[in-house]
């Protein structure tokens, strides 16, 4: 055993760790050392190996028997100390982007514990290595539909670029009122309902139990008022007045120094005018007569009257 390697915590394995397998070089030398890894290929090289081989662009992987193609974009720390653990974590997250549905989204409990005996039987084919190829161009085909079904652009679905499998073709043509994904690969499993010449959307996975996509209601403008009208009924504000007795107040700069609209002082004035105009006297006493004058209840029972679609309350009545 070499002296730098004996001097280095925890045995062999530590050893491995701590010496980048390009350069040779040793934590121990060089305390600050960092290591990278690419989801290419997830083979770990220190940061100064990176910038040698990769700051030109891509470059094949200096591990010996890898013929990936690395870009230096691509690298980053790692996450977990073992690299099988690091590579799971990355196939299930891409497989959780595209999988994504919840137990609302399903008719049963059962259908939704289906479907995830299904998500996760797709996650082991990709991290065993198991079907590649059918099991990435049905995920991408997958989420093409799902796209297609809520007519949104979304960052397509990035297969693993550790695994050699085949880009598949999808093409999406848009239809009348409908855009279909077709794949021309064999391996895909499109839904067998689904006919390509009626512009449906195939699909690489079918979900028993899974529930018809319905998009959600567009919001309605915004109504501050909630629906109660706050427009005068019996005039409208002119935006001025020819009055003599106005005149004065209109060009005294005493009156308009603080920056008061003079439009202001004529809703003002137009609203206490007719203030009244929706009350009727006679209505009053036959209320009068009748006790209901008195009820405290009256008040809150026409403003129920007025939220459930009954007579809107008068603005004008400022009583």
């Amino acid at each position: 055993m070499s002296k730098a390697a004996s001097r280095v915590p925890g045995g062999g394995a530590a050893k491995d760790e701590a010496i980048c397998p390009v350069c040779k070089s040793s934590r121990y030398l060089n305390p600050n050392m960092r290591f990278l890894v690419n989801p290419e290929c997830y083979h770990k090289m220190c940061e100064s190996c990176v910038d040698r081989i990769f700051s030109h662009g891509p470059a094949p992987c200096p591990i010996a028997g890898c013929k990936r193609t690395l870009r230096k974009a691509k690298f980053r720390t790692q996450t977990f100390e073992d690299l099988k653990v690091e590579r799971e974590v990355d196939i299930r997250r891409r497989v959780a982007r595209v999988l994504n549905k919840t137990e609302a989204d399903f008719e049963t409990l059962r259908d939704y514990n289906d479907y995830l005996e299904t998500v996760e039987e797709i996650t082991w084919n990709l991290i065993l290595k198991i079907d590649v190829e059918a099991t990435e161009k049905r995920l991408r085909l997958y989420e093409e539909a799902q796209k297609a079904e809520r007519n949104i652009t979304a960052r397509p679905y990035q297969p693993d670029p550790s695994l050699p499998s085949e880009k598949a073709q999808v093409v999406l043509k848009k239809g009348a009122s409908q855009r279909k994904a077709v794949a021309t690969s064999a391996a895909n499993t499109p839904d067998s309902r689904a006919n390509p010449q009626d512009g449906e959307v195939e699909k690489g996975f079918n979900f028993h139990g899974l529930k018809k996509y319905v998009p959600p209601a567009p919001e309605k403008p915004l109504d501050p008022f909630d629906g109660w009208a706050i427009e005068p009924q019996f005039y409208v504000v002119q935006d001025d007045y020819d009055v003599e007795w106005l005149t004065q107040t209109k060009n005294d700069p005493v009156a308009t120094a603080g920056g008061y609209d003079m439009r202001d002082f004529y809703s003002r004035a137009l609203c206490d005018a007719f203030s009244g105009f929706g009350v009727f006297v006679e209505d009053e006493i036959e209320a009068r007569a009748k006790g209901l004058s008195g009820d405290a209840n009256t008040g809150t029972r026409s403003a129920a009257t007025a939220a459930l679609g009954g007579k809107d309350v008068n603005m004008d009545d400022v009583f």
